[in-house]
């Protein structure tokens, strides 16, 4: 007996459907990859690319923001534009003591000392700011910028807003790099904050003391992985918090961290010390400017 499919011979219609079997295969790989290419681009562009909430590119394109209200600008690298853990500039904003202020995020993925005070003018002094909250360092110490350049860059930034402007300053100690204190960058990155407390003191300008809270937690915990930071791990730490939805303590706790999401930037944790350190020096009479209420 002969089988035919649509009038074709059977040998010739297994054949095709053979083919067609595999085009939809291939069709269907296709479409998987493409789906993952876009997730992964989603996940880069949300991470690195996209600007923090409130840049000064927008708030201060006309000069100071509209509002009538106190402007705070928080000027860093990736910790201040918190795209990739926890957003402590967003939840200054969401307080209600500081109802009415306008909150400036600065903050720019990579930068170190040197990268801030070339933008210093665009992006702070631009804003006419009432407060200036600087957390600059950490890529400093990371790529092993000279202490006494890093020294010269602070000292420069501090002095450019005060020329350009009447807002009060606060330098923030840097974080520790990863949860294993005695690491050797950490014992590198001590040399860093006794500069950012000595350029303080000189200056006369507001110290906040996060690595001091952020230390004092972390020496009670039995258990510190050691510093391992790489785009890798910051990356898959992005990809379970916008792809599936994770929050960032649950992302740190997933890498044996409680204070951090990829032994650099914040979990929902460690952006709270921050948050709170930053709230408490603004509500002091030191972070208070222009007399506002």
């Amino acid at each position: 007996m002969r089988i035919t499919v649509l009038g074709i011979p059977g040998s010739d219609g297994r054949r095709l459907e053979r083919q067609a079997a595999r085009k939809w295969i291939v069709i269907a790989l296709c479409a998987l990859a493409l789906a993952v290419l876009g997730a992964a681009g989603s996940v880069g562009y949300l991470t690195f690319l996209r600007a923090p909430s409130n840049p000064p590119g927008d708030a201060c394109a006309g000069g100071r923001p509209a509002g009538g209200g106190p402007v705070v600008v928080a000027a860093g690298a990736s910790m201040t534009q918190g795209t990739l853990g926890r957003d402590w500039v967003g939840d200054l904003r969401e307080r209600p003591e500081f109802r009415g202020y306008a909150f400036v995020n600065a903050g720019d993925n990579g930068n170190t000392s040197a990268d801030l005070r070339e933008r210093i003018d665009s992006d702070v002094v631009a804003c006419d700011p009432d407060a200036v909250i600087l957390l600059i360092g950490t890529n400093d110490v990371r790529d092993g910028v000279p202490l006494g350049e890093y020294r010269e860059n602070l000292t420069a930034i501090i002095e450019r807003i005060r020329s350009g402007t009447s807002a009060r300053i606060a330098l923030m100690s840097l974080p520790p790099l990863g949860e294993d204190l005695d690491s050797e960058i950490n014992h590198r990155l001590r040399g860093y904050n006794a500069a950012i407390k000595e350029i303080a003191t000189r200056t006369a300008v507001g110290h906040v003391p996060v690595n001091e809270r952020f230390t004092g937690h972390l020496r009670n915990r039995s258990h510190r992985p050691t510093y391992d930071f790489g785009f890798g791990t910051a990356y898959w730490a992005a990809a379970k918090y916008y792809l599936l939805g994770n929050g960032w303590d649950e992302v740190a706790r997933d890498n044996g961290l409680e204070l951090f999401v990829d032994h650099i930037h914040l979990s929902d944790r460690g952006g709270a010390m921050v948050t709170d350190l930053a709230a408490q020096w603004l509500s002091s009479a030191e972070g208070v400017a222009r007399n506002h209420p």
